[in-house]
């Protein structure tokens, strides 16, 4: 049998390394789990405050503003998408809304996420929570391409801390989930070095990682958080979601709502702008959303 030449083995070998490249690019990142789930799926998504005097004495936040949350703001997407990460730097959207809730930017870089990586398949909001304890709820759509959901709520007042969840995935192998349920603990973005609820504006420069807020970190006095007796803070709120039983149609999610002006200074100038550049559907590549204006503004909160 003839021997190849150098050039034809070589060129058989580039193009063995092709394929196996190629292949490898539709797989998923390390540790993941691929989705087989056929249709979309529709879930509620409750949150529920569980931020009381009773739970959490210290400094309590009882006026200008009272203890309060912020509207919800999330998104499904695939892993191709963070909205936050855990020691990781936030974006320049995160800490807008981590440290004002403005949600302008934060929804800007979830729109161009979706638009050039289409890794994101649909926002969701749901409106403030104008007391410590509460509920919010409002409802998503994921699919199998995009079973991730990402979510963040501002602890208000506060220097830039948050809760939220980050990449849960409601898809198990060729099923969806049928409910999940998670504590949620709060967060530090790592841009505003403020130890208190109601400290005044004080950059971190230069700008640190999501870190988690305990009993004991930051290990000082004057933090809010600051319980050296406990071992563990109780979880300061919760999160519920289900799936709903209910034929997949389009979804339409509802438009971002934050605090009153009346409780928080933050831009409502730039909310109206969101709610109105939004009400058109937005097409992007591989599929279509829609953003649109909802009933929910009529309820918004006041303090």
């Amino acid at each position: 049998m003839e021997n190849p030449s150098p050039a034809a083995a070589l060129g058989r070998a580039l193009w063995a390394l092709l394929l196996a490249t190629l292949g490898a690019a539709g797989l998923p990142r390390g540790g993941e789990s691929v989705c087989s789930a056929r249709a979309p799926a529709k879930y509620s998504i409750t949150f529920t405050g569980k931020w009381s005097q009773t739970a959490f004495p210290k400094q309590y936040p009882m006026f200008r503003p009272p203890a309060q949350w912020s509207s919800l703001l999330g998104a499904a997407h695939s892993s191709d998408y963070s909205m936050w990460r855990k020691n990781q730097y936030v974006s320049n959207g995160l800490r807008d809304f981590a440290e004002r809730g403005e949600a302008w930017a934060l929804m800007k870089e979830i729109e161009a996420a979706g638009e050039a990586l289409q890794s994101v398949h649909a926002v969701f909001s749901a409106p403030a929570v104008p007391s410590g304890t509460g509920q919010t709820s409002t409802e998503l759509e994921v699919q199998r391409r995009h079973s991730l959901v990402s979510f963040v709520v501002r602890i208000v007042p506060s220097p830039d801390w948050f809760v939220g969840v980050d990449s849960l995935d409601l898809c198990d192998g060729d099923r969806w989930r049928e409910q999940a349920a998670l504590d949620l603990y709060p967060y530090d973005a790592g841009t505003d070095s403020g130890f208190t609820f109601s400290s005044p504006n004080f950059a971190t420069i230069p700008q640190d990682t999501v870190t988690e807020i305990t009993s004991s970190s930051p290990s000082h006095p004057a933090n809010s958080f600051y319980y050296p007796r406990l071992k563990a803070l109780p979880p300061i709120a919760r999160v519920t979601l289900v799936r709903l039983r209910q034929s997949p149609r389009a979804f339409v999610p509802s438009a971002p709502v934050l605090p009153s002006r009346d409780n928080e200074i933050i831009d409502s100038a730039s909310v109206e702008s969101i709610l109105q550049g939004h009400c058109l559907e937005e097409r992007m590549k591989g599929g279509s959303r829609q953003y649109m204006r909802d009933s929910v503004l009529s309820d918004t909160h006041h303090g």
